[in-house]
C-alpha cells in the first residue's frame, strides 16, 4: 500500500474588501489580487493505474468554485461576505469536499509570500 498526496493549482483574479478590520487599514479599501488556490487530495495509490486521481477530474472537481469567483467581487458572494484568506480558504472546501472526498487541504495565497491552509478542521 503506497499513500501519496498530490497537489493542483489554480489561479483566479478577484476584488474585495474587509469589512471588519479598523478604520484606516488598507484591506478595508477595495483591492484585488491574483489569488493561487492549491487543493491537495491524499490517499492510497490505485495498484493498477499507479495513481491516486487523475488530474483532470481534480480540475473537474474545482472549475465550478473556480467560475464563480474569477474576476468577480468577493463580498458579493454568499459565504463570503468577510472574504479574508482563512474564510475563503473554508469556503472553497466545502464548496469542493463533496466531489472530492479525498480533499485533505485547500491553500489560498493572496499575494507571493502570503496564504492559508486549511485542512477542514
Amino acid at each position: 500500500m503506497m499513500i501519496t498526496t498530490i497537489f493542483k493549482d489554480f489561479q483566479f483574479e478577484a476584488a474585495h474588501h474587509l469589512p471588519h478590520v479598523h478604520k484606516g487599514h488598507k484591506c478595508g479599501r477595495l483591492h484585488g489580487h491574483s489569488f493561487l488556490v492549491r487543493l491537495e487530495i491524499t490517499g492510497e495509490v490505485d495498484a493498477q493505474s499507479g495513481w491516486l486521481i487523475d488530474f483532470a477530474d481534480v480540475k473537474a472537481a474545482f472549475k465550478p468554485t473556480l467560475d464563480r469567483l474569477d474576476h468577480y467581487y468577493l463580498n458579493d458572494i454568499e459565504g463570503l461576505e468577510n472574504p479574508t484568506s482563512e474564510v475563503l480558504a473554508k469556503w472553497i472546501w466545502q464548496q469542493v469536499k463533496p466531489s472530492l472526498p479525498l480533499l485533505s487541504a485547500v491553500m489560498v495565497k493572496e499575494t507571493c509570500t502570503a496564504g492559508c491552509i486549511y485542512r477542514g478542521e
